[in-house]
């Protein structure tokens, strides 16, 4: 054998006897376009609004329940681990909200041309960092 790759390369057959099995290439030999990082985005966005609804509801259970549990978890979404995890779930929601509305245009059968799915996919990235800026910048002002 040439090199480690050529022992995973050995297989059997149903029938029981060895064949030579192509490996599929790793994650890194791929160029990674922009619709398949939107894709993947997309998957972990809903992922970190799961996580986000379980800040919501522990905050919503801390109002309901005394007024020091309530403290404590302003106090912990005050700090910069709690921020920084409200900055995650706010561009998570509108990245996720912008790509699904995408994902709504393509059920119209419209938008898949390739130009325009990149064109569409950097605009989401655009969109995204905006609409979550716009969200702070405003919710700062009016609650800061």
């Amino acid at each position: 054998m040439e090199d480690s790759r050529e022992a995973l390369m050995i297989g059997r057959s149903s029938a029981g006897g060895l064949v030579r099995r192509p490996l599929s290439p790793h994650l890194q030999t791929y160029r990674w376009p922009v619709t398949m990082l939107s894709s993947i985005l997309h998957r972990a966005t809903g992922i970190a609004l799961a996580v986000g609804c379980v800040l919501l509801v522990w905050w919503l259970v801390a109002a309901a329940g005394s007024p020091a549990y309530f403290a404590f978890v302003q106090g912990f979404l005050g700090s910069w681990l709690g921020v920084l995890m409200l900055l995650g779930w706010v561009a998570a929601l509108s990245y996720h909200v912008l790509n699904g509305l995408r994902h709504l245009v393509w059920d119209t059968a419209r938008g898949f041309e390739k130009p325009g799915l990149n064109t569409t996919s950097y605009a989401i990235l655009g969109g995204t960092a905006a609409l979550t800026l716009l969200v702070w910048v405003v919710g700062l002002a009016r609650w800061g």
